[in-house]
């Protein structure tokens, strides 16, 4: 199929008021889409059925799903182009920036207390379109971070979500599973070698414990490498990459993703403690930012599950762009404002053009 015809379905799939997902993988050159033939809402509790599951970061919500098996699947080569990427001016109001610092200061009189190790705190940030333009989204998104899993979600129940995610879940084939731990984060520069500090460092080895801790049950086998620098478009993070086997019969692609999330990058650890603490404290509803994401074949024996972080929710030509950081013990509530500062940037490279 032409590129450009399958722009041009997706534009008018969304007229329609049709649910659609289109998606690339890290560092790929085909695009992959879904185009739902009716606005019927599926829900999903067991990963077995082949389509694209889209969940949210609670998981006493349920995850929507595009069944294969009612949808138009299309598949062609993507065309990218050679884009310039200018940060975009972040103006804010001394009352947010104050109110989110002040949240981190107490989040880490909690951590403080022993309540937490972790915990991942976060906020959201509109930015008002001139005008909102899929193939224009489709072009930046697409074109700008080839290393991420690119995609554009909608669905009357959802909305329109959008976002370049480079955190893996987990990807399944058969029986053997890859995962990642991805903490710490600086903005990418002209410095060799990259330096980390003692809190990035921590923090890194507090969410590969996590994950290793929160595997033990599903897994029989497991290989970890050693930490290494992992850039994501402008910003670069530490990152441990995690595979292995998994328990035959006791393992599926249900249990597992179940076991990681809310993954300790997006939430925090001890895993419950952390969670209620966002749920009770954050101040808005994540919905689907640190949920995930991702296509599911044969029957659940093959998927790449993405967390849906670098991500923004766009309704009525506004666009919520979603940013948060890990907060530990050692945490410094003006550097964590700077970095969802710098993670903000991710997504409004995309939204320049329509600014």
């Amino acid at each position: 199929m032409d590129y450009k015809f399958l722009i041009e379905k997706i534009a008018q799939q969304y007229e329609d008021g049709l649910p659609f997902v289109i998606f690339s993988l890290p560092n790929n050159n085909e695009v992959s889409a879904l185009l739902q033939k009716n606005t019927a809402v599926h829900t999903i509790d067991n990963f077995n059925s082949n389509g694209f599951i889209f969940a949210p970061f609670d998981s006493r919500e349920s995850s929507i799903f595009i069944p294969e098996k009612e949808s138009e699947i299309l598949q062609c080569e993507l065309i990218t182009k050679s884009l310039t990427i200018n940060p975009g001016e972040l103006s804010e109001e001394i009352g947010v920036q104050s109110q989110y610092m002040k949240l981190i200061s107490k989040t880490v009189d909690t951590i403080k207390r022993g309540n937490a190790i972790k915990i991942v705190i976060s906020r959201k940030k509109d930015f008002k379109l001139q005008k909102f333009s899929i193939k224009t989204l489709v072009e930046q998104l697409f074109s700008i971070y080839p290393t991420a899993f690119r995609y554009l979600w909608y669905h009357p129940h959802t909305g329109f979500w959008c976002g370049a995610t480079p955190e893996t879940l987990v990807e399944i084939n058969n029986h053997s599973f890859k995962t990642m731990a991805l903490a710490g984060t600086q903005p990418l520069s002209d410095r060799q070698p990259v330096l980390w500090g003692p809190k990035e460092l921590d923090e890194q080895q507090m969410v590969t414990d996590a994950i290793l801790d929160n595997l033990q049950k599903v897994t029989s086998v497991l290989k970890i490498s050693k930490p290494f620098t992992h850039q994501a478009g402008s910003l670069l993070h530490l990152r441990t990459d995690i595979s292995g086997a998994l328990k035959n019969g006791k393992a599926t692609l249900t249990t597992i993703a179940s076991a990681l999330h809310p993954t300790p990058a997006v939430c925090g650890t001890p895993k419950k403690i952390a969670k209620n603490y966002i749920l009770e404290n954050e101040g808005y509803d994540r919905s689907y930012y640190t949920g995930f994401l991702g296509h599911v074949t044969e029957g659940g024996n093959t998927a790449s599950l993405m967390v849906n972080l670098r991500c923004m929710k766009i309704e009525n030509n506004c666009a919520s762009i979603f940013v948060g950081g890990g907060i530990t013990a050692d945490s410094k509530a003006a550097d964590e404002w700077v970095e969802t500062q710098n993670k903000m940037q991710t997504m409004l490279q995309v939204l320049q053009p329509m600014l």
